[in-house]
């Protein structure tokens, strides 16, 4: 019995090494900077609720239970309505999160299925608003948290548009590194080793 066009078709780019192995790094991608963005939304706030430490681990607030948890089953949820009420979000940015993390489930529980048929077409646009998601957050922290109780910081003006939070700085190295060309993959690594390279 004769494959239709569309197995067939399927089978060529599952098998295809040319095609496979980008989508399975593309698909990784994807996924490593959606749990870089989780621990923006929901570590961040429990790490401001926490104070002090003893032999196991940090102190938290009580009042991150009542303050942050209590707003959703979910701590993502709870910590995005959290956000919200401190106008680091808006309901805009929780639907943008909503979409990414439903792609993110599909790469995450039916990769296979998709490495037969090819990545979704929104995947790009998709990690394009995670990482400007992403971005909001972080610059929000830095700006209004990080800044003004830093006493180095003290009257120094800061250029927002200039602060480039660390996620995003280690995301896009991954992006390079991960989907650029065999040139850019490399110039990180020589850059970071040549300064020790013995003289």
């Amino acid at each position: 019995m004769n494959m239709s066009d569309k197995t067939q078709s399927s089978w060529e780019t599952f098998l295809n090494p040319a095609t496979l192995r980008p989508n399975l790094i593309v698909a990784s991608v994807y996924i490593t900077a959606f749990e870089l963005l989780k621990t923006a939304i929901v570590d961040r706030i429990k790490s401001f609720y926490t104070h002090g430490f003893d032999r196991n681990a940090g102190h938290i607030d009580p009042e991150y239970e009542s303050e942050v948890l209590s707003r959703n089953r979910s701590h993502v949820f709870a910590s995005l309505e959290w956000l919200k009420e401190m106008h680091a979000i808006d309901d805009a940015d929780i639907a943008v999160f909503e979409r990414v993390k439903k792609l993110r489930n599909e790469l995450a529980h039916e990769l296979t299925s998709i490495l037969f048929q090819g990545l979704p077409a929104d995947l790009v646009e998709r990690l394009t608003e995670m990482i400007s998601l992403l971005d909001k957050i972080e610059r929000w922290w830095i700006v209004n948290v990080e800044i003004p109780i830093n006493p180095d910081l003290k009257g120094v003006e800061i250029n927002e548009s200039q602060v480039i939070p660390g996620p995003i700085m280690g995301l896009r190295l991954l992006l390079d590194i991960a989907l650029g060309s065999e040139e850019e993959s490399k110039k990180h690594l020589e850059g970071f080793t040549k300064p020790y390279s013995p003289s």
